[in-house]
Order: C-alpha cells, then structure tokens, then sequence
C-alpha cells in the first residue's frame, strides 16, 4: 500500500512540475511579439516532440514491435499532438489570450474523464467531480478577472470560433493523454510511448514551422525564445508528464495541470507587470483547492480497490 501511495505522490509531482514549466509558455511569448502564435506552437510541440523521439530512440527501438502491434492508439496520439497546438494557439489568436486558454486547459480534464468513462469504463469519484468543480470555478474566475483588466484582441464574431477551436485543442490533450498512458498499459515504456507519440506528432508539424517559422531566424532573441520553448517547457514538462502519466490516471493528471494558468497568472504579475484583480486571487485559491481536493491521500480500502482496478487493466 505504501508503494502504492508513494507511486501516486510521485506522480501527482511530476505532473505539477510539468504544469509549472507549462506555465512559462505565455511569458516567454512576450520576448518574441513577431513570431506568430502558430509558429510558436509548431516549434515548440514540433520540436519538442522530435527531441523527445531522439532521446528516447533506444527505448522505442526496444518497444517497436509493442508500439506496431499497437499502432491505432500510436497514431492516434500524435494527430491529436499535432492538432493541439494549432488549435490552442488558434484559440486564443481569435477569441484572446484567456477565453482561449480557459477553454481549452479547463475542458481538458472533462473530455479527458468522458473519454477514460467510455473507452475504460472509469467510475468517476464524487471527489474527483468536487475537486473538477473547485478547478472550473477557478478557471472561470481568472476568466472574468482578466477580462475585467484587457480588452479582447479579437472581433466579437471571432469568439464563437475560437471557443470551438478551444474545445478542439481541449479534446486533443485530453487524447494524446489517454492514448499515452494506454500505451503505457500495454507494457511500453513511458519515454518509449511518449518519444514515439510526440516524435510523430513533431513530424506532423514540421510542415507547418517551414511555412510560418521565418521570424524565429530573423533575431537571436527569436530564436532563443523558439529554443526555451522547445527544450524546457515542451521537452522536459513532457518528459516529467509522461511519467506522471504512468502513475497515475489521465483524467487526473489533466485535472492537475489547472495548475497551469496559475503560474501563468504569476508570472503575468511579477515579469510583465500586470495586475490580478480580488476576484482573480480567488481563482488561484478555487484552483489549489482543486489540487489539494484531487491530491489528498484516499483511504486505504479506496486506494486498495483503485490498485485491483488498475491491475485488471494491466498487460500480461
């Protein structure tokens, strides 16, 4: 049982780690105003993705047959890594920064537990739906709060479509997620199923950063900004993920990763000099309610139940 809670906290921690390096994705923008949204997304999902393919090619090498035996949820996963930051960074070029970013990582933990109830047949726990709750409300409250202090960028006509494009980049997190940790399931490897997941999904996206990647040459500080994104946020939050990801469900490690915008929201204050509203220190504090409400340690006969589960799904 010990193992059992220690394998969760370490979980729980990876993730949050991940969630944090995430967090500095919107911050670093800032350092690059001419390099568009898109082209932004493309190097660092893209790029990322490949690093992680390069550095995990001995252990996909090890778990090819396993990954062509398995390679629906393969390919999958990386259409979804390849949608997600096109969709992402769509969002929120027409509906704004928030209301993009609202949408698509608050939508994520829902899709995600939907998809685990309808391909896994996960029963939902009133305390994950609590803590779900306690993490919406947040989100909605950081929502309002940098609504209050910034005009929308976009035309009202544009929010519709952005929203929807934020449910799509919701939907597809919330898959190449799932499809991870199924892959996981079936005995590969974490850095084997993410490298092979992301590598491909990369290999989607190189088309799209040789169309719109022109500015990341045209200034050292482009660049710079091009390779931090790849290498910290993408690589190693991925990395720290991805083993996550093997310990814990997806639908809570997506829940967990709310804990995005609050770093987000942080920096905003303390780089970029903007200021949080009451209502959206209230937010954070919904949102690490969420955290501590999905975290808590459960009882023993619940973690016991939880580990028969996720032996009966588990590779022979």
């Amino acid at each position: 049982m010990n193992r059992t809670v220690n394998e969760r906290l370490l979980g729980i921690t990876t993730v949050l780690i991940a969630a944090t390096l995430w967090g500095t994705t919107g911050t670093a923008a800032t350092f690059a105003p001419d390099v568009s949204a898109v082209a932004i997304g493309a190097v660092a999902m893209g790029g990322g993705g490949l690093m992680q393919a390069i550095l995990s090619a001995g252990r996909i090498h090890r778990h090819a047959r396993l990954l062509r035996d398995q390679w629906r949820c393969l390919l999958l996963g990386a259409i979804a890594v390849a949608i997600y930051p096109l969709a992402f960074y769509a969002s929120m070029r027409l509906a704004g920064v928030t209301i993009g970013t609202v949408v698509s990582i608050g939508s994520a933990p829902l899709l995600s537990a939907l998809i685990e109830y309808r391909l896994d047949g996960l029963r939902l726990t009133k305390r994950w739906m609590t803590g779900a709750g306690f993490g919406l409300a947040g989100m909605l409250l950081l929502c309002l709060a940098e609504r209050s202090g910034h005009v929308a960028t976009g035309a009202d006509s544009d929010v519709i479509p952005g929203v929807l494009l934020g449910l799509l980049a919701g939907l597809s997190y919330a898959l190449y997620s799932w499809a991870a940790r199924r892959l996981m399931q079936r005995g590969i490897a974490s850095r084997a199923a993410m490298g092979a997941t992301f590598g491909i999904g990369g290999l989607m996206l190189m088309p799209v950063l040789l169309i719109t990647g022109a500015p990341l040459l045209a200034s050292w500080g482009n660049a710079s900004v091009g390779l931090y994104m790849a290498l910290v946020p993408m690589l190693l939050g991925y990395l720290c993920f991805g083993h996550g990801l093997s310990r814990i469900p997806a639908s809570t490690a997506t829940t967990i990763t709310l804990f995005e915008p609050v770093v987000a929201a942080g920096l905003a204050v303390v780089i970029v000099g903007e200021r949080l509203p009451p209502i959206g220190w209230a937010g954070i504090v919904l949102i690490l309610a969420c955290l501590v409400c999905i975290s808590a340690p459960v009882k023993a006969s619940k973690l016991k139940e939880t580990s028969s589960m996720s032996n009966s799904d588990a590779p022979l």
